[in-house]
């Protein structure tokens, strides 16, 4: 009996080639040793496997190539290369698997009614997805450079306003939380696809909003959604923006925004610091439909005619001391 998931079909489309190399002959064939080829499997993700197990390609002897290439540049390092090697690991995983799922999703609503998405059938689609493979890389290697370029040029914008220091990781950033209201409850009443579709219609609407304001997505997390921007206006933009929604489209729901200005580090993609502690407590008191903004945000938004900052009562945020929120509403 042929094995249902055509394994060797699968590793010759995905892996672009047939398993053919224990651990130590990639090595050899790449000249790593051993100690940083594991260090680098590691980082992606993977465990490294036994000596004797057959586990890597040609594809893997020339990713190891190109790191030691890499590496003979003076301006990379092995700890450079390590950060790296983790980054990719963590977003290719996060990519893949929400691949999968969208392509589980598409094969469910092709095959008849009453046939499951079977081993057999993922194990076809895979094998059949190589002539879609150039299209899915040419658009990530795009779209990564795309990102690139937005974060060279916040970089450069930050350095110029003196607001930062990009070798440190430090920048003078607003940063903001969206949270829904009683998501705990609500999801009790959904199953499994209408929870799937209530998070992404969230998650899409919330990260339209940010991109088309100025702002970026740090992190989503289900039933909330961190940002961050440079400019103040454009933060206070994208919190009332959001926050407008739950009144505005019958599919949003109600959420609650903290919004904190400061400096904050960045770190492989996230935020860190006391502005982020700060929006993170803020959220968590405010009430549905507000954006509630600390003093620091403020002061940069008080010449602004656009809005209207109401004073609230001090109030006691964990971490961060009595604190005097404002509640941001547009004039």
């Amino acid at each position: 009996m042929s094995d249902p998931w055509s394994s060797h079909q699968i590793e010759e489309t995905l892996l672009g080639g047939p398993l053919r190399y224990t651990r130590k002959e990639v090595e050899g064939l790449a000249g790593v040793d051993e100690e940083h080829a594991r260090r680098i499997w590691q980082a992606l993700g993977f465990p490294a496997p036994p000596d004797d197990e057959v586990a890597f390609t040609d594809g893997d002897v020339q990713a190891l190539r190109e790191i030691r290439a890499l590496q003979e540049s003076a301006l990379v390092d092995e700890e450079m290369v390590l950060q790296l090697s983790r980054a990719v690991g963590q977003t290719m995983g996060r990519l893949a698997s929400w691949l999968g799922d969208v392509w589980l999703r598409r094969l469910s609503t092709l095959l008849p009614e009453d046939e499951p998405v079977s081993p057999d059938v993922v194990g076809a689609a895979l094998t059949a997805t190589g002539e879609l493979l150039p299209a899915f890389e040419r658009l990530m290697l795009h779209g990564w450079r795309r990102q690139l370029a937005e974060a060279g040029l916040r970089a450069a914008a930050t350095t110029a306003a003196a607001t930062a220091d990009p070798s440190a990781g430090v920048a003078r950033l607003a940063t903001g939380f969206a949270d829904v209201v009683s998501f705990t409850r609500m999801s009790r009443r959904m199953d499994g696809d209408e929870l799937a579709a209530f998070v992404e219609h969230f998650e899409r609407i919330a990260t339209e909003v940010v991109a088309d304001l100025g702002g970026r997505v740090v992190k989503t997390l289900g039933d909330e959604i961190l940002f961050a921007a440079s400019d103040p206006v454009a933060a206070a933009e994208i919190g009332l923006s959001i926050a407008e929604l739950g009144d505005t489209d019958p599919d949003f729901p109600k959420v609650r925004v903290g919004l904190a200005y400061g400096e904050v580090i960045q770190r492989h993609g996230d935020v860190f610091g006391t502005p982020v502690n700060m929006a993170a407590r803020l959220t968590a008191t405010a009430h549905p439909g507000a954006v509630l903004i600390d003093p620091d945000l403020a002061t940069a938004l008080k010449d602004r005619d656009a809005y209207d900052l109401t004073s609230t009562r001090p109030r006691s945020l964990q971490g961060l001391g009595r604190v005097r929120p404002r509640v941001l509403r547009r004039a």
